[in-house]
């Protein structure tokens, strides 16, 4: 591998904003708008998944009008307008009724393609959703392990031990992000949640000097010649992991091109 450092990305501060449909995702974001942002220095816009209703308020949400994106059959998102060249902050609120994995893996490559990096990614957690239906765990695993913060929203009626628990499960696993509560859409501290300061736990959105490269028709061989002919195919499971770019946990696939760790289809539940 090169001994060269990986291309520090510059351009805005992006926030991927991660959440069921319904789980306050909007009432958060304008929460951190107002509180979070300074409007004489700092110009944020916002990015809403076409796949969503249009709520109202949502033309208001920045110092531009929102653009939409939307995903195609191969998961790569789409933009309808580019964000304004003198943006500060872009926050792109994810569609909830998709594979949070899906668009995790797809907007990397897109963020690299502009040069921009993600300061932050935080979960709107739904807890009336998710005390319902406990299948919907792995989904909210899957959102929380790329996390920086995971924020508790929709807690009336939840019992409170389910709370407990549901904290406990990621704390007993030593995971760095943030928890904190919503109280009637509003954070406690929006400025420390926006800290570029990165604590999840996946290292997916780190600089790595693998970024930009494509490696999808290179075939990885051996030779006992100079000149390299003769190759025979290496066993990938054979290849030192250091000469291999890392795969996240919910990015692996079986032989038969699945995740290895599924998410469930959210849309069943909603």
């Amino acid at each position: 591998m090169s001994d060269l450092s990986p291309e520090v990305a510059t351009g805005p501060l992006v926030y991927l904003l991660l959440g069921a449909p319904g789980s306050g995702r909007r009432e958060v974001l304008v929460d951190l708008l107002a509180t979070g942002i300074d409007p004489a220095l700092e110009r944020p816009h916002v990015i809403l998944p076409a796949g969503e209703p249009v709520q109202p308020g949502d033309e208001s949400l920045g110092v531009s009008p929102p653009t939409r994106m939307s995903w195609d059959a191969e998961k790569r998102p789409l933009l309808a307008g580019a964000p304004p060249e003198d943006a500060t902050h872009v926050f792109i609120v994810f569609d909830g009724a998709l594979s949070p994995v899906d668009q995790l893996e797809a907007i990397k490559l897109w963020l690299l393609a502009r040069g921009w990096s993600v300061a932050r990614v935080l979960t709107v957690v739904n807890c009336q959703l998710a005390e319902k239906h406990p299948a919907l765990l792995a989904w909210f695993d899957a959102c929380i392990h790329f996390s920086d913060v995971v924020l508790l929203n929709r807690r009336e009626g939840v019992a409170n031990k389910w709370l407990s628990e549901f904290r406990r499960r990621y704390e007993d696993q030593c995971l760095p992000c943030l928890f904190e509560f919503v109280k009637a859409g509003k954070v406690k501290n929006p400025a420390m949640l926006l800290d570029p300061t990165a604590r999840r736990l996946s290292q997916y959105f780190d600089a790595s000097e693998w970024d930009g490269l494509d490696l999808t028709d290179v075939e990885i061989g051996e030779s006992e010649d100079d000149d390299g002919k003769d190759s025979r195919p290496l066993d990938k499971n054979a290849i030192d992991p250091d000469d291999q770019p890392p795969v996240d946990p919910w990015f692996e696939l079986d032989a038969a091109g699945r995740r290895r760790q599924p998410v469930p289809d959210i849309r069943k539940y909603l």
